[in-house]
């Protein structure tokens, strides 16, 4: 549906993406991660016909947004960052000038305006001025203007921000229902919301696509240990001592200390080996009752902080010497299909001729055959 081939958008001399590639299939919702600054609203931008692309391609639902950009915005609806509205337009004719801008028939402007305010539970203030609506509703009228006209893919740039617990909730549950007819592509700084709603995550660092996956296959894979949290009652403080008898432990460290004299530890390990097993049974003989004993699960934001902190930082320098270094492996690999395009020409040319030959010696051995045995049948023709 969403396809970003090689893409770089460059300012002057500084690089806002660089040389990015990913995809977004039909039906799936797909969140785009990645600290301020990082490119993501660049990159949504470009993929809206909004600013062009340096260089690189970006194709959407079959067309070309710099050759077809009417064909790619007739099937995006785009939520911007900030919801900006028309304050003195009321809900019903905000999302009204929003159907007119995509060019929806005014025979079925209409219903369209309507569905898209019964969608986002619009219909008590459709008739109030956008600025006397709390944020949570200003947030579901910018959502009613990306919807309307039921377009194949939407796009949204941190649709949650600014919400209290109560409206991400309501605004996270209204994008679910969306997955059945839209493709979507959600930007926002809140991971645990990505993680439910998204079924793949896109990470983008300092301009750069870092990592494609789902939610649960970057967090386990962005961690090479097992934490266990445990409570347990040690009356004689001889739960440290596991450490020396546990070769996978890496570290222990004291949590917190409950009112019923119980410690809560954290218990990190080497590995991902599960040493539950041997800590039971050290415990035991420590006289240490264990009260609860858990995995600590490894979260979205764990893995994002893996994959960003501490990437180098590249100079501007830097960064154009690849690019440089990129264009010049680019020309080379277009150089060396171009030679082996003109072999396989040469190599075909040549097997086309030899064919050719080989076929002219056949019919001329075949005509040579034909004129020895008419001059057989002759010959025998003159000796009766």
């Amino acid at each position: 549906m969403i396809k970003v081939k090689n893409v770089t958008k460059k300012y002057g001399n500084f690089y806002s993406v660089r040389n990015i590639n990913f995809e977004v299939k039909e039906g799936e919702i797909v969140g785009f991660l990645g600290r301020n600054g990082a490119g993501k609203t660049t990159t949504m931008n470009m993929i809206t016909g909004f600013i062009e692309p340096t260089s690189g391609e970006i194709i959407v639902g079959g067309y070309n947004v710099d050759q077809k950009p009417k064909k790619v915005k007739a099937q995006i609806g785009y939520m911007p960052e900030g919801t900006p509205l028309y304050s003195d337009l009321t809900v019903k004719e905000f999302v009204g000038y929003m159907a007119e801008l995509k060019l929806i028939p005014r025979k079925e402007r209409k219903q369209a305006i309507q569905k898209a305010i019964e969608v986002t539970g619009l219909e008590k203030v459709q008739n109030n001025l956008t600025k006397n609506l709390s944020r949570g509703y200003k947030q579901r009228v910018s959502l009613a203007g990306a919807i309307v006209g039921n377009p194949k893919i939407l796009i949204l740039d941190e649709p949650t921000v600014g919400l209290d617990p109560r409206q991400v909730i309501e605004i996270r549950e209204l994008i679910k229902s969306f997955r059945k007819d839209h493709t979507v592509l959600i930007s926002s700084h809140i991971l645990s919301e990505i993680s439910q709603i998204c079924e793949k995550v896109i990470v983008i660092d300092k301009g750069e696509i870092i990592a494609v996956d789902t939610p649960e296959n970057l967090e386990k894979s962005t961690t090479d240990k097992t934490v266990l949290n445990i409570v347990v009652d040690d009356v004689n403080n001889k739960f440290e001592v596991l450490k020396d008898k546990i070769e996978e432990i890496e570290n222990i460290k004291l949590v917190k200390e409950n009112e019923d004299k119980s410690k809560e530890y954290l218990v990190e390990t080497s590995s991902k080996v599960d040493i539950r097993r041997k800590v039971s049974s050290n415990c035991a003989e420590e006289n240490i009752i264990i009260l609860e004993m858990k995995i600590s699960e490894n979260s979205l934001e764990d893995a994002f902080i893996k994959l960003v902190e501490g990437r180098k930082e590249y100079s501007q320098k830097e960064i154009e010497k690849m690019q440089y270094d990129k264009e010049i492996d680019e020309l080379r690999e277009e150089e060396k299909i171009r030679k082996e395009e003109k072999e396989n020409r040469k190599q075909a040319i040549k097997e086309e001729k030899a064919r050719k030959r080989a076929s002219k010696e056949a019919k001329k051995e075949s005509k040579n055959e034909i004129k020895k045995n008419k001059e057989k049948t002759s010959d025998k023709g003159g000796s009766k």
